[in-house]
C-alpha cells in the first residue's frame, strides 16, 4: 500500500501530505472524495483506495485492505486509463450479481513513470521498440527524428503516457549501459540535485568538543570499527569495558547533520537506502556527508549516538540499556580480514594500539560466540551464501566470489543486534516507533515446501510449531549434505523481513523486539528511529507527535524502497551474468538443478559462481547434478536459456 493510500485511510493532515501528493489531493478534495473529520482529512466510505490488478481478460480489481473487504472489480471501460500495479481511488457502485464492483475515479500512484525500452528488428526483419521488462512491443516517438535511424539496440527511456523519449541511455552492446539500466527501472539514482550538495557542502567538516560541551565525552575510551575492506562509510565502532562489562556501540549521528525537511531529508526519505552495485555504491546520503563528517574515521573526533548495554556476568542478559548523545574518538579501522586473522593467527607483530584494543576485543568475541550459541536456541542460522561479483574497467565480469559469514562478521553482528534490541525495547510496539518484524510463516507454505522436500526424500513427521518444523527440516538436510540448497528454500517459504509501526517481533532471529538502530548513512529507517528515541531524550512530545502520525506510511515506505534496492542490485548481477554466459554460447557446463517446474532452474557449477539458468524441467529433479549447454542469452531481459545434455552420476560427480 503506498504511503498516501494509508494517509487517506487513517486521516491526515494537509501539512502532513508530501508536496508529489499535493495534486492528487486537491483533485480528491474536488471530486468529494474525502471528507474532513475531527481535523483529518480521510476518504469516504463509498471509495476505496488500493493497488489495481488487472487479469489477462482486462478486468481490474481494486485490492481488499481489510479481511471483511472483498477485492472491487472494475470493468474494463470503468478503468479510465489506469494501468497495472497503480494505486487507484475508486467509487463502489451497485454490485452486480453480488460482485463488489467499483468504477476507477483517480490514480494516485502509477506503478512506473516511464518504460526503459529498445530498438529491434525481429526474424521478419519488422522494426520493434521491446519494453526491456517484458520483451513486448511498447512504442516510443521522438520529436523531429525516426527511431529506425537509430542504431538497433538502442536504449530508451520512455515517457508511459506520451510515450515521448526522455532519454537516450545507452546501447545493448556496449556493457555500461546495464548500471543505467539496472537504477532506472527501479528508479534508484546516482547524482543529487544541486541544492543537496549546496547544503551538504555547507556541513561542518570536523568536530570541535568546545561546541558540544553538552554531549557525553568518550573520546577517551578505546572505541575501533571493523568493516568491509572496501568500505568508505563507517556507521559503528565499538567499545567494550572490561570491568563494568559494558558494551559500547556508538553509531554515526547522522539526524545531528540532516535535520526534518531540509533538501538532504527529503533526498533521503526518497531514496530510503544506499545501492551497492559490484563497483559503485550509490548513497542515499550526499558522499559529503556519508563518506566524511558522519563517517566514524579513525584518529578524529565524531558526534554519536550511543547504546550503552551493560550485561550480566553470568547469563549476558542486557541488565540495564542507556542511549545517550556522545563525542567518539576511534583508535583504529580494522576489516573482517584483519580480525580472522588475529583470531586464527594470534596477536604477534601487532601494534601497541591494536594490542590495547585487543585486550577488550578477544575477549568480547568470546562473550559474541556464547550470545550466538544462546540466539539460536529461539532463532535460525540460515546458510546464505552471497555472490560478490568483480567487475573490470570496461563493466565486464572478471570473477566471482562467494562470501560466507566469519567470527568477525559475528563478532559485528551479535554487537549490533544488541543495540538494535535495545532500541525497539523503549517502545511500546503499537503505533509508536518503527519495527523491523519477521512475521511467522504461512502453514500452507510450509507444508508446499514439504512436499517439494518429499520428492528429494526428506521427510519430517514430527513436529510442533514452524520453529520446531524448520529445524528439523534443517537437521534432515544436514544428514544428507544440502544444508544451504535446502535453507534457501526454507527462506523462500519464509515471509518478508519489513518494517512496521505495530511490533509483532522478528521470526527469524527469535526475538520479541527489534528495529534497524546501527546504520542511519545507508537506512532511513534507522534516521527516523534515532529522532524517535531523542524525542524521549529530549522530552519533545510535539516532535515525537508529528513523525508518529506519519509512522504507518513511512514504514510503507521504506519497506518498498527496500524492496527496490534489493531489485537493483540482483538487476545489475544478472545483466553481468547474462553477458558472460553470451561469451559463453555453445559451451557446457555442470549445474545443479534448484526449482523443478514447467522452466526449471539451475545454477551453474564452476568458476564463475552463482549463475542461474533456465532449461525446460521435463527430465530432472531437485538437486540433480547435470550437464547442460548454454545455447541462448537474452541480453535486454537478461535470461540465460540452457539444454539439458545429460544427468551426471555420483560417480562422475566424485570423479570430476
Amino acid at each position: 500500500m503506498s504511503p498516501f493510500a494509508i494517509q487517506l485511510i487513517n486521516g491526515c493532515l494537509i501539512s502532513d501530505i508530501e508536496q508529489e501528493d499535493q495534486n492528487s489531493f486537491q483533485a480528491l478534495q474536488q471530486l468529494g472524495a474525502i471528507e474532513e473529520v475531527d481535523g483529518l482529512w480521510k476518504l469516504k466510505s463509498i471509495y476505496r483506495v488500493g493497488r489495481l490488478y488487472i487479469g489477462k481478460d482486462g478486468k481490474g480489481y481494486v485490492e481488499a485492505e481489510f479481511k471483511e473487504q472483498r477485492d472491487l472489480l472494475i470493468e474494463p471501460d470503468d478503468l479510465r486509463g489506469a494501468k497495472h500495479g497503480d494505486v487507484v481511488v475508486a467509487k463502489r457502485v451497485i454490485a452486480r450479481r453480488g460482485r463488489a464492483s467499483g468504477k476507477v475515479q483517480l490514480v494516485i500512484e502509477k506503478a512506473h513513470l516511464f518504460t526503459i525500452a529498445y530498438t529491434h528488428r525481429d526474424e521478419s526483419n519488422n522494426f520493434l521498440i521491446l519494453d526491456i521488462r517484458t520483451g513486448l512491443p511498447t512504442h516510443a516517438v521522438m520529436e523531429g527524428m525516426d527511431l529506425k535511424a537509430f542504431k538497433l539496440g538502442m536504449v530508451l527511456k520512455v515517457d508511459i503516457d506520451t510515450d515521448k523519449v526522455l532519454e537516450v541511455m545507452g546501447t545493448l552492446d556496449d556493457p555500461m549501459v546495464d548500471e543505467k539500466i539496472s537504477l532506472a527501472l527501479y528508479e534508484r539514482e546516482d547524482e543529487f540535485p544541486p541544492a543537496c550538495v549546496t547544503d551538504a557542502l555547507e556541513v561542518e567538516v570536523e568536530v570541535t568538543k568546545a561546541e558540544h560541551s553538552d554531549r557525553v565525552d568518550l573520546t577517551h575510551l578505546d572505541f575501533c570499527t571493523i568493516d568491509p575492506v572496501t568500505a568508505k562509510d563507517f556507521d559503528d565502532a565499538i567499545y567494550f569495558d572490561m570491568e563494568e562489562y559494558t558494551l559500547y556501540v556508538a553509531i554515526a549521528d547522522v539526524s545531528h547533520y540532516v535535520p526534518f525537511f531540509t533538501h538532504i531529508d527529503k533526498e533521503a526519505k526518497k531514496r530510503g537506502f544506499t545501492t551497492y552495485l559490484p563497483h559503485k555504491s550509490f548513497p542515499m546520503l550526499p558522499r559529503e556527508l556519508s563518506e566524511n563528517i558522519c563517517s566514524l574515521k579513525p584518529k578524529v573526533d565524531r558526534l554519536a549516538f550511543v547504546s550503552k548495554i551493560a550485561l550480566d556476568r553470568t547469563t549476558l542478559k542486557p541488565i540495564k540499556e542507556e542511549f545517550f548523545e556522545a563525542i567518539i574518538h576511534s583508535k583504529h579501522r580494522f576489516n573482517y580480514d584483519n580480525i580472522d586473522a588475529i583470531l586464527e593467527n594470534g596477536t604477534e607483530g601487532v601494534t601497541d594500539t591494536v594490542a590495547q584494543i585487543l585486550t577488550w576485543l578477544l575477549p568480547l568475541q568470546k562473550i559474541t560466540v556464547k550470545l550466538r550459541n544462546e540466539r539460536l536456541k529461539h532463532g535460525f542460522d540460515f546458510r546464505s551464501e552471497e555472490t560478490k561479483l568483480t567487475i573490470d574497467a570496461s563493466h565486464l565480469l572478471v570473477s566471482t566470489e562467494i562470501e560466507t559469514g566469519t567470527p568477525s562478521h559475528s563478532l559485528i553482528e551479535e554487537c549490533m543486534l544488541l543495540a538494535n534490541q535495545a532500541a525497539a525495547k523503549r517502545f511500546t510496539g503499537e503505533g509508536d516507533s518503527i519495527f523491523r518484524i519477521h512475521e511467522p510463516p504461512q502453514l500452507a507454505k510450509m507444508e508446499a515446501l514439504l512436499t517439494e522436500l518429499a520428492a528429494i526424500g526428506l521427510y519430517v513427521e514430527e513436529y510442533e510449531d514452524a520453529p520446531s518444523l524448520i529445524r528439523a527440516i534443517q537437521k534432515e538436510a544436514a544428514k544428507m549434505n544440502l544444508s544451504s540448497e535446502v535453507d534457501a528454500m526454507v527462506i523462500k517459504a519464509l515471509r518478508r523481513a519489513s518494517y512496521s509501526a505495530q511490533n509483532v517481533g522478528h521470526f527469524g532471529l527469535g526475538f520479541s523486539h527489534y528495529s534497524h538502530f546501527t546504520s542511519p548513512i545507508r537506512r532511513y529507517a534507522d534516521l527516523i528511529l534515532h529522532r524517535l528515541i531523542k524525542t524521549q531524550l529530549r522530552d519533545q512530545p510535539e516532535e515525537a507527535s508529528y513523525l508518529l502520525r506519519n509512522i504507518e506510511p513511512l514504514c510503507a515506505r521504506v519497506s518498498e524502497l527496500e524492496r527496490d534496492a534489493t531489485k537493483a542490485e540482483w538487476d545489475f548481477r544478472d545483466r553481468k551474468f547474462a553477458r558472460w554466459a553470451a561469451t559463453h554460447l555453445g559451451e557446457t557446463f555442470e549445474a545443479e538443478i534448484v526449482e523443478v517446474e514447467e522452466s526449471a532452474k539451475a545454477v551453474l557449477l564452476g568458476e564463475i559462481k552463482g549463475v542461474t539458468v533456465h532449461l525446460k524441467g521435463d527430465n530432472v529433479m531437485l538437486f540433480d547434478r547435470v550437464r547442460v549447454r548454454i545455447n541462448e542469452v537474452n541480453i535486454p531481459q537478461a535470461i540465460i536459456m540452457v539444454e539439458f545434455v545429460e544427468k551426471l552420476s555420483k560417480d562422475a560427480m566424485e570423479l570430476a
